[in-house]
């Protein structure tokens, strides 16, 4: 561990989180600087510069990484953002990584059930919605009309397995199951907002329409009629303060 990662203050049997890898000299080094991603998982990176021999991703470290062209889905462009996964070469014993990332998803031996909670990652737009990367491991879908607030290739969002149809496809889902058939889509969109930001939104009949129409994009009118049948149903309590789940 070089000495520019060392603590300025520490004690012989400390402990340290660090990550491990090879620096320019090809020497195993251990970094206290955290990595954009960790092996065998995928992330969203820049690319910071094109060679001859392929490209390299800006993942947080002082060595960029290296993603050669036969792992590139598509040729990379300096400066554009790809979904990367992270992989070892087993033979050299170095980390590199690839914008193939379907070869690393497998739906033939599921961790998940219907119902289950889940990570997901944003990784492609397809013509029925997004697909997305359940839990580093599996391959999901979320469908068009089921997305009730903008999304964006990279984000990282929590979701739901809805339903495990012919050949294990895992139809996902961005609000709890039970609720996701809400028939109003601005009650859902609400109740999604609620539950990412721990129960409460300080949101009351005195937010004004720009406030509403930023974190909704509906009208006031439209965010009104969704909150008298969230409260209504029973789903939420309103105060001076805003709104919340029961």
């Amino acid at each position: 561990m070089p000495n520019k990662y060392c603590p300025e203050k520490f004690e012989i049997g400390d402990s340290l989180n660090v990550f491990v890898y090879r620096d320019f000299e090809e020497r195993k080094v251990a970094t206290n600087l955290i990595p954009k991603i960790n092996l065998h998982e995928f992330a969203l990176l820049k690319v910071s510069a094109v060679e001859p021999v392929g490209a390299f991703m800006d993942w947080g470290l002082e060595k960029e990484l290296f993603v050669p062209f036969k792992k590139q889905r598509e040729k990379m462009v300096l400066g554009k953002s790809y979904i990367t996964y992270l992989d070892i070469d087993t033979k050299t014993d170095r980390l590199f990584g690839t914008s193939k990332v379907e070869k690393y998803l497998q739906n033939e031996d599921l961790s998940v059930s219907e119902g289950d909670e889940v990570d997901l990652i944003i990784y492609r737009k397809t013509d029925l919605g997004y697909a997305v990367i359940v839990n580093h491991h599996h391959n999901g879908l979320i469908f068009q009309n089921e997305i009730f607030k903008k999304i964006n290739i990279g984000d990282k969002l929590k979701g739901y397995v809805k339903k495990i149809g012919e050949e294990n496809k895992l139809d996902i889902s961005l609000t709890p199951i039970g609720y996701s058939n809400y028939n109003d889509p601005n009650c859902v969109a609400i109740h999604h907002a609620l539950t990412n930001n721990k129960g409460f939104l300080k949101m009351t009949d005195k937010s004004t329409p720009e406030e509403i129409y930023e974190m909704f994009g509906i009208s006031k009118k439209a965010f009104k009629k969704a909150v008298g049948a969230l409260y209504k149903d029973r789903r939420i309590t309103i105060s001076e303060e805003g709104i919340s789940l029961l």
